[in-house]
């Protein structure tokens, strides 16, 4: 006699992601993306998770906050004295944690407060620059210590364990913030260890993502050429680069720096109008080493803006809401529905249609 022996939970792509955005700039605690992300349990499996959150350092919005894990005290005391040779540190402080009986093996985790100056040698690389080539620097040549976000009024919090695991851990709770993004992780590829989870970030940008670059070894190669170096084992870390390599070094606007990541097929572009095909074959031209292939879902957070992003056939699924001043976007509704039980819409995105929320006009990032 046949046995239904189907195992009793749901079909998934691995990975869940949220993101929860104010679009007026109110401020809210933690304890909503936590419940979101903590909705989608199985769709992880405890070797990874992670928040970023937008708005947390109101008092030092001008300074970047170095949030900093190091598996040793020599890799500790090294970047200490790394950063005060080369930055003006404001403020250090251990990371406020809680003890936690599913959260073990931990590293150090520290956040400093810092402005660089300008290098008079050098006056083509801004503040911004200077950081992240800090950034780059500390994650390739400082054994044991890692950055994991160095953007202003901003800060990524990850590590392994259940996402709801370690927003407790991180307490954050305690914390308050305009825009959440949040990634519970299930590696197929790579090791699940701290500095692996997600979001990764790069200055204010921060990426959680669902899904596999098989791009990855062009694309890494490709940012190279720019100055970025891929050092923590993890596909995903080249999407948080790319972003900022295309919006904030080469300016392009959003809509076109998507496209370059996920552009049309070239039968599509054939069937397209002129001029709209001429712009598509010189993305497709200028910018062939951006082009990230798999499937993928991702959020992106920076200041003042959450960005849903999906490959050009949507093979990772992404769901979005809006629920008064709120924007959402997750991997299930049922999440979102957690913690917005009434949204005033819900739609399902076009493959690398990109899903944009904004503060409103008017209003400052914090």
């Amino acid at each position: 006699m046949a046995t239904n022996r189907l195992l009793p939970f749901k079909d998934y792509g691995g990975c869940s992601i949220v993101g929860v955005m104010d679009q007026s700039g109110r401020l809210f605690g933690g304890d909503a993306v936590i419940r979101a992300i903590a909705n989608m349990h199985e769709r992880s499996n405890g070797l990874g998770g992670g928040f970023a959150a937008y708005g947390i350092y109101p008092a030092r919005a001008d300074q970047y906050a170095m949030h900093l894990m190091f598996d040793t005290a020599a890799a500790k005391a090294e970047t200490e004295a790394l950063l005060h040779e080369r930055c003006f540190v404001h403020h250090a402080e251990e990371i406020p944690t809680r003890h936690h009986p599913n959260i073990t093996g931990e590293p150090l985790v520290h956040r400093y407060f810092i402005n660089i100056e300008p290098d008079a040698d050098r006056p083509f690389m801004d503040e911004d620059d200077l950081v992240v080539e800090l950034h780059m620097h500390i994650n390739a040549a400082v054994q044991d210590a890692f950055v994991f976000s160095a953007g202003k009024n901003m800060g990524c919090f990850k590590g392994v364990g259940y996402p709801e695991d370690l927003g407790a851990y991180f307490r954050l709770d305690e914390y308050e913030a305009y825009t959440w993004i949040a990634h519970g992780r299930f590696p197929t590829n790579t090791t699940g260890w701290w500095g692996g989870a997600h979001p990764f970030s790069i200055l204010d940008w921060a990426i959680v993502h669902n899904g596999e670059i098989s791009s990855y070894g062009i694309n890494k190669r490709y940012l190279r050429n720019f100055g970025y170096e891929r050092t923590l084992q993890t596909d995903t870390e080249v999407i948080a680069y790319l972003f900022d390599l295309l919006i904030r070094k080469h300016e392009l606007p959003l809509e076109v720096a998507c496209r370059a990541m996920a552009p049309p097929f070239w039968a599509d572009i054939e069937r397209m109008g002129e001029d709209e095909a001429a712009q598509a074959r010189a993305i497709r031209a200028v910018y062939g080493g951006a082009l990230l292939n798999g499937p993928f879902a991702v959020v992106v957070g920076s200041t003042g803006r959450m960005i849903g992003f999906s490959d050009r056939t949507k093979l990772r699924p992404q769901v979005c809401a809006r629920g008064g001043e709120r924007l959402y976007i997750a991997s299930e509704e049922a999440a979102i529905r957690t913690i917005c039980p009434d949204p005033d819409i819900v739609w399902h995105p076009d493959a690398g249609e990109p899903v944009v929320g904004e503060l409103n006009v008017g209003v400052r990032a914090r």
